[in-house]
């Protein structure tokens, strides 16, 4: 007998769906769907106020919540006569209990204050009236965790000063009601105008008060969207701290991308040829410093802030650039001149123009300007032993191995939406000038009153700057005024120390609106707490944060996010080492 029934044919299995669950048993209280239970709640008692980003609480539940908002427009004159007959209600209310002595009820006296001024708001067509729908669906394995899961949601209900009523005997409508197919079977709403609307909106996040700019990600512990402005905050400038490899220059990438689309200029100082693949995308200018026969020339007079003709030279253009050639030859040299040399400079300078006709006079502006080399052969020429010592001292960049990017006039007049200035070709040496020297350039633009927008100028590996005195005075000084000129630098580097450890560096921080700390070393940590007021338990989120998270930091908003991309965005932010090694986004 056991062995004809096992040759027997079975009925066969039937697989799961994959559009929903195989059986839903309805009870009073919940619904057993599938292998797991749910119950379903409908909120009908909300707070007088709400403040934006309120719902985060819930979308942020560490247990499995379903959060459904169902919004349905009023149209105005419905909105508008329904306002009227709760105002006649109200108001007969209270002339009522006048009349028969009674004292007034705060609740009505608040409730006809805030329909005068909806009422005002929808006759000057500034609000409009929604009909709103929240539904919430708690899962659970089994029967008894189910309890005790609805009993914590509607605790944290509670906190929130939200009355959530479960759908008894209304289970499987409660469920539907929060499925993602936009049916509204329990019907449980409440009248909300925009501005309660606005701050309902599901991926807003509470710790963050921007709801415009650029996207950064997502909130770390929530679903909420983390957007920044920084042309909405006392200064543009920003920071980017991290150490090696937690993905400050992915983000950079991603923060240039998306602020092209809101049609803002970007100019970039990329040491280590990051930024190539993300310029030939979009289409921006790519300069390679390094490569042969590519140069800037320092002493090009800037055009002037007031003449009609491009080409027209500012008055003080002169003395700006001989400031400008004082900071350039500190760097080169390694340090400022003695008093002597400096004043032996200066006579060189002004004689270096003078060589090739160009005077104090605006109408010699337009003459090529002269090169280093006339700048040595002018010292050398000067009587003073200074002054041949410091001619001595820049042989290696007129006529040594270093000449190559002094030896001849600027190749190039860079513009567009994005430029990149890379510097990955230039020796070590040279890179704290190479540095310098696209800083000048692009300021040159940002500060030209004539073509005035929105503009970000990004310092990647600002450390190799930051290093040198007169190149972090040069920094700093960029970072006070970018404000004036309706620019913003961001200054990315991952030693935090060179940043932190010197009063320009401090400066630079102090004067950056918008702080941005990813994943941190230990030996740093101390000083990043201290320099940035860190809790314990940002200190702690800060060393062991995953590549692509970390704290932004803007007064006194801060939100942990994880950087968000997609995988056309993440291609371009990767850089050629990461595409080969990681194929996977894990940001």
């Amino acid at each position: 007998m056991t062995s004809l029934l096992s040759r027997l044919p079975r009925p066969p299995t039937r697989p799961p769906s994959p559009f929903g669950p195989d059986a839903i048993e309805v009870r009073p209280r919940a619904l057993r769907v599938g292998d797991g239970w749910c119950a379903s709640f409908a909120v009908t008692g909300y707070p007088r106020e709400v403040a934006r980003g309120w719902l985060e609480p819930l979308t942020a539940h560490p247990g499995r919540l379903d959060v459904t908002v169902h919004v349905a427009p009023v149209p105005a004159n419905i909105a508008a006569e329904r306002l009227r007959r709760q105002l006649a209600r109200l108001e007969s209310g209270r002339r009522a209990d006048a009349t028969k002595g009674r004292l007034a009820d705060p609740d009505v006296e608040v409730a006809a204050e805030d329909a005068r001024d909806l009422a005002a708001g929808l006759a000057r067509g500034e609000q409009k009236l929604f009909r709103v729908g929240l539904y919430l669906t708690v899962h659970a394995r089994d029967e008894k965790a189910l309890e005790a899961e609805c009993a914590r949601v509607r605790s944290l209900c509670a906190s929130m000063l939200l009355d959530a009523q479960p759908s008894t005997w209304r289970t499987l409508q409660g469920w539907t009601s929060t499925l993602p197919v936009g049916v509204d079977a329990l019907a449980q709403r409440r009248s909300f105008d925009t501005d309660a609307l606005a701050a309902s909106f599901p991926f807003a996040s509470a710790e963050l008060s921007a709801t415009s700019g650029v996207l950064y990600g997502t909130t770390t512990n929530g679903s909420g969207l983390v957007l920044w402005d920084r042309f909405a905050q006392d200064n543009h400038n920003s920071v980017i701290l991290a150490r090696s490899g937690a993905g400050k220059s992915y983000l950079a990438k991603l923060e240039a991308l998306r602020s092209l689309y809101a049609g803002i200029e970007i100019a970039v100082v990329d040491p280590e040829d990051e930024y190539r693949r993300l310029a030939e995308t979009v289409g921006g200018a790519y300069v390679h410093l390094g490569a042969p026969g590519v140069r800037v020339n320092p002493f090009d007079l800037a055009p002037g802030p007031r003449s009609p003709e491009p080409d027209a030279a500012a008055p003080d253009a002169m003395v700006r650039r001989a400031l400008f050639i004082h900071t350039l030859i500190a760097v080169l040299l390694g340090g400022k001149p003695e008093p002597a040399s400096t004043a032996a400079l200066d006579r060189g300078i002004v004689a270096a123009y003078e060589s090739v006709g160009i005077t104090a006079d605006v109408r010699s502006h337009a003459r090529p300007a002269p090169l280093l080399k006339d700048l040595a052969a002018a010292l050398d020429a000067d009587g003073d032993p200074a002054a041949r010592t410091l001619a001595a001292r820049l042989a290696p960049f007129t006529t040594g191995t270093h000449r190559g990017l002094f030896d001849g006039p600027t190749t190039t007049q860079p513009h567009g939406h994005l430029v990149v200035f890379s510097l990955c070709d230039l020796p070590s040496e040279l890179k704290a000038v190479g540095t310098l020297l696209t800083l000048d350039a692009i300021w040159r633009r940002v500060s030209d009153p004539a073509n005035r927008k929105k503009r970000l100028v990004v310092v990647d590996e600002a450390w190799l700057l930051m290093s040198d005195p007169s190149g972090a005075e040069f920094l700093f000084r960029m970072a006070k005024s970018a404000r004036k000129h309706w620019a913003g630098l961001t200054v990315v580097t991952q030693d935090a120390g060179d940043l932190l450890g010197s009063p320009l560096g401090q400066a630079v921080v102090a004067n950056a609106a918008t702080q941005i700390l990813l994943r941190q070393a230990p030996q740093t940590i101390d000083a990043l707490a201290e320099a940035f007021g860190l809790s314990a338990g940002e200190r702690a989120y800060l060393l062991g944060a995953a590549r692509g998270q970390g704290l932004l930091a803007a007064g006194q908003d801060r939100v942990a996010f994880t950087a968000l991309a997609s995988a056309d965005e993440d291609l371009l932010a990767r850089t050629g080492i990461e595409q080969t090694l990681d194929d996977t986004p894990d940001l």
